[in-house]
Order: structure tokens, then C-alpha cells, then sequence
């Protein structure tokens, strides 16, 4: 099972389009995650139209016509691995082990916010993966998003992709 994640991607604020790159890799994604701050619904809509099951959360940046939309966490069982996605966790210092707490039941936690990616496994085995932004590089070189494969209850092929400059 192929999977793309992402999140933050503020349109039309930070760009007015998605990056094609992102695009083409949804088309090819099972199930596509978006970790919150889309901020328009137009987003929402061209995703939901272009990926075969799409996961989502809202964001601190996402609106009333949003949030009436998605949930603040989202669960789902894929390919015998337990996901959420939240778009909020909290500073870096301590988040394994303040998601590990409050997420005692998953196995992935897909987060955004920080604009920064973040892969890292938690003491109790939950693996934490922030796919960057896609339209919004803040203080990095590149926007970013990220592909994983779930294979016989194992999530692997994890990558970051960067995107060039626009």
C-alpha cells in the first residue's frame, strides 16, 4: 500500500497551486494523508477528488467551512498498521514521549504544523513523521513532502521528497 503524506499547504497564501511533483504522487498514492492548515477548501476538494481514500485533519490555521469538515485527529487501520493524524504536537523537545501518551494505541502519528519533517520513533515503538510543507519551506532550502509503503504490517520506503524552488 502506497501512501503520500503532507500537510501545511496554505493555499492560496504560501502558493497558488500545488506543486505538480505533489500531484503526480497523489495519483499514485492508495491513501493520501494531509496533516492540517490547508486554509482554503478548494485544497480539500481537488484532494479529495484526485486520491483514492484521503485522510485529514484541520489545522490552527483552517476555518469554520473546514472544520466542519474534517476532525481534529483522525484513525485509521491500513494494512494491519493502527495511523492517526493530528496537525498540532507540541514543541520538539519531549514530543515522542508526549505523543507516545496520548497516542498509546497507534503505531503512526502523521503531524504537521512546524513546516519542519520530523521522523523519529517514540520508546514505545510509535513512529512520528511530519512530511514538511509542500508550499511553505520556512527556514529550510526545500518544501517537502513524504512517501511511505505499508508491506505485511510494516511500514517501510519511508522518503522525504524535496521539491524545487519555485
Amino acid at each position: 500500500m502506497r501512501l503520500l503524506l503532507t500537510s501545511d499547504t496554505h493555499l492560496p497564501k504560501r502558493a497558488r497551486a500545488l506543486p505538480e511533483a505533489l500531484l503526480a504522487g497523489v495519483a499514485h498514492a492508495d491513501v493520501v494523508f494531509h496533516a492540517g492548515d490547508w486554509v482554503d477548501t478548494a485544497t480539500l476538494d481537488l484532494l479529495e477528488s484526485r486520491s483514492r481514500r484521503l485522510i485529514g485533519v484541520y489545522g490552527n490555521n483552517d476555518g469554520p467551512e473546514l472544520r466542519a469538515r474534517l476532525p481534529e485527529v483522525a484513525y485509521a487501520e491500513l494494512g494491519g498498521l493502527r495511523f492517526g493524524a493530528v496537525h498540532e504536537t507540541g514543541a520538539a523537545q519531549g514530543r515522542e514521549a508526549r505523543c507516545a501518551a496520548r497516542f498509546p494505541e497507534l503505531d503512526v502519528l502523521v503531524f504537521g504544523h512546524s513546516h519542519i519533517p520530523w521522523d523519529t520513533t517514540a520508546a514505545t515503538g510509535l513512529r512520528l513523521l511530519n512530511p514538511g510543507s509542500p508550499t511553505d519551506r520556512r527556514r529550510l532550502p526545500h518544501c517537502t513532502y513524504m512517501t511511505a509503503t505499508v508491506t505485511g504490517g510494516r511500514l517501510t520506503d519511508v522518503t522525504l521528497h524535496r521539491l524545487p524552488p519555485r
